[in-house]
């Protein structure tokens, strides 16, 4: 099985509880720091169609700042209303000073 990971961005360009919103593999991913801890999500509300990456991140979520839908980082799935879908969750790993992440192989395929 090849590698499908690929570089979304620096470590360094992430805030802590802060997101930037990158592309990788044509797909617009959110990439997220919080309680210490590397995520990336599809940046794209369930709801709303909204980019993500323009919310709040804390203790593990991601705030949608239209409607004030959170979800889940770990999981995708919605904790708060509007929202009831989950969204697609991906897997990160850090090599050296970059943020790899694989949106082949999404964590929650019930989310696509």
């Amino acid at each position: 099985m090849s590698d499908t990971f690929e570089r979304a961005c620096a470590v360094t360009d992430v805030p802590d509880e802060g997101v930037v919103p990158v592309e990788v593999g044509g797909v617009e991913v959110a990439v997220v720091k919080s309680d210490g801890q590397f995520f990336a999500v599809r940046d794209e509300c369930s709801h709303a169609q909204i980019q993500l990456s323009e919310g709040d991140v804390g203790g593990c979520e991601i705030e949608c700042w239209l409607h004030g839908s959170r979800f889940d980082l770990r999981t995708g799935e919605p904790t708060s209303l509007p929202a009831y879908d989950p969204v697609p969750v991906y897997p990160v790993r850090l090599d050296g000073d970059d943020v790899l992440v694989d949106v082949k192989n999404p964590l929650n395929q019930q989310a696509l």
